[in-house]
């Protein structure tokens, strides 16, 4: 062996420069060398180093067995580590079911079992010939604390596709490493010890794998995920990890966690045939059994299995976590009550149907007809008490709860098992969530909803999000398995992509935060740039922070502040400040449904650069700072809008001090920010002060975003903030007596950008909208652009292909997971959409036929479905538009931009081409700023942001070199935007004539009604 290290050390550098495959990876450890493999992931040019089986510890045989983990003993040879580990002393069969069921790889692994198995396995993607810090994930598998291994889990895919190291470890199982007599013989708690043990083997080794050991996130699920929680309650553990993730699993669930065992104990020394006398003698009896011994024990306490027929208090399906007074010194709950804990930035998630199948499998419940009814329910409860904990009296009281509004015994078996998961799963991990947030660390929280196909053949069909489903995405599993689907592809790779950016950098890009807490965050891969902090106006943080992950051309990590002191602008100046420069100004308004959004999340400096102009990035007041109205002179609304009033006046006084010509002011906006270029446009208040217009995916017709008034939202704000409306006076009074936080609160109990798929969709408020508030906007826009009575600028008006493709549905929570969709759904969810889409009810199964009605394949009907949604947003309006524009005379442009930018490229599923915002990377010159890009994309960028500044300098797009784009006249031609920019016309003709009939009709309708009401 020793032969072996030696030629390995010296051939590395010759093999690397002759061009041969890379040795084996040879890794220095505090107790000797180890040698690994390199394994390939197709893809990948880099292979991962894998490393199996290096021990962490001593084996824990003899005197060491119920005794804490000691260091491992130091070798002197090269220790091969290219082998799986045995697994700890466990029942075989437990294992063999859990490997089969859970496991992510492609090939069958032999399972083998023995006390010698303090073992961890590394999968490292770092150039172990330099000085990497990657982040480091250590994995602590589940199996009720009973079963399980590191190796049931290849750490491959996660480890090469988000450039981490992955370790899985191993810990003592079932009476092994749970035993306990509750005293100072022998406390319990051995695998926990052996954790922790793991830990500091990871704190004094990792750096040699290429891992940072500042900055390791401990992960887990079940018994994994309640070890994860139980670790960050412990002293013991404190700064050995930075970030933990509990999946289904936290140190509430009681099943895993009690105060103390001595009725399992003593259950054990009698099968055991062990005196009890005192607490020494029987651990001195226990420990002189052999391993077969102590497995024959372990088969006869039929742990895992409930006694449906004696007292379930006698009943000990697991060996749980005890209260030990050292690495767990008080009860979980008086743990968090107190604050004591290590305040890491925490993740905790549940599955959608956490006792769908493969727990009742597992435990042996009576529920194999599809059918239950409430007395069995609820002598099931009472026989349940080992792992729910609740008493026989309080059986009737949750049966009742949940199984009392329906006689359907099926309907009643499907409740029984939501029952049980929100007693083990559910509501333990909601309130561990809520102990964490309230002090103060970011914490998180997902339900998983998915059924992936790697499942059984044997679970239900109706069952999706069971127990451990997530595992699969977590681990990459199709990327080393056979037979996923594209679907399932994208949601592994996202999935992967939130937990390593959670690894990172602690608060998750895109994710819902409990705290709002943010840091900056960085793309993976090779960065350059400096953070950049962002104050924005007070708003909901969660959707700020998505908008910015999203649509950012930044390279560089923003951390977003929020305040009401937010009405500040940024300025792109490429004009040489010691001369008289007249530049052409264009400024941004950011969108985000008039909510969210911020004007640093767009970097000018691209743009500003490529193409000679000064670029201004405007905020505005949002939400119920920026749009809430009571209708009448105490709070007529728009401050927003009232706000880009102001900084337009601002930039007309001092933007020629900046380079730029106040004569030539062009402004330009997005989604929210397209609307409010829009209403500008229509706005007397802002005549003067700007020259040209474009709006990019929203208009002043855009019916979500304007609104004749909106009281009702603001009487249900009122009954948030409980403010009294007797007066508009008083609640205005009110509403400002109200601290930021408070309003925040207002803000995310109203629920925007959200929709209520169950209510009466005429009482859902998902935005505050833009009002007739006879200042800003005197009459609703079409009377206004009716009239012609507008600022007749040169105007460009765009939309894309799919503006409803993927970040619309993700926004506001539209149920379209699946990749298909029946009529009948259809039109109920139109009618759901109304705040947004404002199709009456009686109208709605008329769309859909027109629609949907042509084709009887379900996927088919899903994509005609969201082209619907996307042409009543966005196409119809921007189209009737453009058309009164040119119709006043105004020079009008239209595009359609049909192209999929690379940055989002690994979330988004690959048919959605031309999604909502997708515009923006090429506005604002990503390709130059962010890595990755194509020379297609970078040419793309180039056109678009010389068509935009053509208009800003002249009004027209057109210029030498670009595709012809025509004027917007009675041809209607307009360009489609994408790999191949060509001119076309008719821009969504047929659709525009279709809504303009049926939404006309049904508006000379309702006014014929009034008249009869009125008379």
């Amino acid at each position: 062996m020793w032969l072996l290290a030696l030629v390995l050390t010296s051939l590395g550098s010759f093999t690397a420069w002759a061009g041969l495959p890379p040795s084996p990876p040879v890794v220095d450890t505090a107790q000797g060398r180890v040698l690994g493999k390199h394994v390939s992931l197709k893809g990948f040019a880099q292979p991962v180093a894998v490393f199996l089986g290096v021990p962490f510890a001593k084996p824990p045989l003899g005197s060491l067995r119920f005794a804490p983990p000691q260091p491992a003993e130091p070798w002197i040879f090269v220790k091969n580590t290219t082998s799986y580990p045995p697994m700890c002393s466990q029942d075989p069969v437990g294992a063999q079911l859990l490997s089969d069921l859970f496991t992510n790889r492609k090939e069958n692994i032999s399972l083998t079992f023995s006390e010698d198995c303090l073992y961890l396995n590394i999968y490292t993607p770092a150039d172990l010939t330099k000085r990497s810090r990657l982040p480091v994930m250590v994995w602590i598998h589940g199996g009720g604390l009973m079963v399980g291994g590191a190796s049931t889990y290849d750490g491959l895919a996660l480890s090469a596709h988000e450039n981490v190291v992955v370790v899985t470890i191993q810990y003592r199982l079932g009476i092994w490493g749970f035993f306990s007599t509750g005293d100072e013989h022998c406390r319990g708690n051995w695998g926990h010890l052996d954790q922790v043990a793991a830990l500091h083997w990871v704190q004094e080794n990792i750096a040699n794998f290429g891992g940072d050991p500042g900055s390791v996130t401990i992960f887990g699920e079940s018994a994994g995920g309640e070890s994860v929680s139980v670790l960050v309650l412990s002293p013991l553990a404190r700064n050995l990890f930075h970030r933990a993730i509990s999946e289904s699993g936290v140190a509430l669930t009681s099943a895993l966690v009690k105060k103390d065992m001595k009725a399992a104990a003593e259950q054990i020394a009698v099968i055991a045939g062990c005196k009890t006398t005192t607490s020494a003698v029987l651990v001195h009896c226990l420990r002189q059994k052999t391993e077969d011994e102590l497995m024959e024990i372990t088969l006869k306490m039929k742990f895992f299995t409930l006694d449906l027929h004696g007292d379930p208090t006698e009943s000990h399906p697991f060996l749980p976590t005890m209260v030990d007074g050292v690495l767990l010194p008080k009860l979980p709950e008086e743990m968090l009550a107190e604050k004591n804990f290590n305040n890491v930035p925490y993740m905790v998630g549940i599955n959608k149907q956490e006792f769908g199948w493969i727990i009742p499998l597992l435990m042996g419940y009576p529920l194999s007809e599809d059918k239950l009814d409430q007395k069995t329910a609820t002598s099931l409860l009472w026989q349940s008490y080992p792992l729910l904990g609740i008493p026989e009296e309080l059986a009737p009281v949750a049966t009742d709860k949940y199984l009392g509004g329906t006689d359907d015994p099926v309907k009643e078996k499907d409740l029984f098992l939501d029952l049980i998961a929100d007693v083990i799963f559910g509501v333990p991990s909601v309130n561990v969530a809520r102990y964490y947030r309230d002090a103060g660390a970011p914490t998180y929280m997902y339900e998983f909803r998915y059924r992936p196909s790697f499942s059984s053949e044997l679970k239900p069909k109706t069952v999706i999000g069971d127990h451990g489903d997530e595992l699969f995405s977590v681990f990459g599993a199709p990327f080393l398995k056979d037979g996923a689907s594209e679907e399932e592809i994208n949601l592994s790779k996202m999935v992967m992509k939130f937990w390593a950016n959670f690894a990172r950098n602690g608060p998750l890009p895109g994710a819902i935060s409990s705290n709002n807490s943010y840091e900056p965050s960085l793309r993976p891969g090779p960065h350059q740039g400096q953070a950049v902090t962002t104050l924005e106006c007070s708003q909901d943080p969660v959707g700020a922070q998505l908008l910015s992950d999203l649509f950012t051309n930044r390279k560089e990590s923003i951390s977003l502040t929020f305040s009401e002191d937010c009405l500040y602008l940024n300025i792109y100046t490429p004009a040489d400040l010691t001369k008289r420069s007249r530049l052409p100004v264009m400024v941004w308004i950011h969108g985000g449904g008039l909510m969210a959004g911020g004007a640093s999340t767009y970097d000018g400096l691209a743009l500003s650069a490529h193409e000679n102009v000064v670029v201004v990035t405007i905020q505005y007041r949002l939400g119920i700072w920026g749009f809430f109205s009571t209708g009448d002179k105490h709070c007529r609304g728009n401050w927003g809008h009232l706000d880009q009033v102001a900084a337009l006046h601002w930039v007309q006084e001092n933007i020629a001090n900046f380079g730029g010509d106040p004569g030539s002011v062009t402004i330009f906006g997005e989604s929210a920010g397209g609307e409010s270029v829009s209403v500008l446009v229509l706005s007397p208040l802002a005549r003067n002060l700007f020259h040209r217009a474009i709006s990019e995916s929203g208009v002043a017709l855009t019916s979500a975003l304007v609104k004749r008034d909106s009281k009702a939202a603001a009487e249900r704000i009122a009954a948030f903030a409980g403010c009294k409306t007797i007066t508009s006076a008083v609640l205005v009074h009110c509403l400002r007596q109200k601290t930021e936080d408070e309003l925040l609160e207002v803000t995310q109990k109203m629920n925007f950008f959200k929709l209520d798929l169950y209510g009466d969709p005429r009482e859902t408020h998902p935005f505050l909208p833009t009002v007739v508030d006879g200042v800003v906007l005197p009459k609703l826009p079409e009377e206004v652009l009716a009239e012609k009575n507008f600022n007749t600028v040169p105007y460009i008006i765009g939309v894309n292909k799919q503006e409803f493709g993927w970040l619309l549905p993700l926004l506001v929570r539209y149920p379209l997971s699946e990749d298909k969709l029946d009529q009948k759904t259809a039109t109920s969810l139109v009618w759901q959409y109304y705040p947004i889409l404002s199709i009456p009810e009686q109208l709605a199964p008329v769309a859909t036929d027109k629609y949907l009605g042509g084709t009887d394949d379900p996927v088919k009907k899903k994509g005609l479905f969201l082209d619907l949604i996307g042409d009543v947003m966005f196409g119809v309006p921007s189209v009737n538009v453009a058309r009164r524009h040119r119709d006043a005379g105004a020079p009008t442009y239209m595009y359609e931009f049909h192209y999929r930018p690379s940055f989002l490229a690994e979330l988004k599923p690959k048919t959605v081409i031309g999604d909502h915002g997708d515009e923006l990377f090429s506005v604002f010159g990503a390709p130059f700023l962010k890595d990755g890009a194509s020379e297609e994309e970078i040419n793309l960028s180039k056109m678009v942001m010389k068509f935009w500044a053509n208009f800003a300098r002249n009004g027209n797009p057109n210029g030498e070199g670009l595709p012809h784009w025509p004027v917007y006249d009675h041809k209607e031609g307009y360009i489609q935007i994408g790999v191949n920019t060509r001119a076309a016309e008719k821009l969504k003709d047929k659709e525009v004539a279709f809504w303009n009939e049926l939404l006309s009709g049904e508006v000379a309708k309702k006014a014929l009604h009034l008249k009869h009401v009125e008379l």
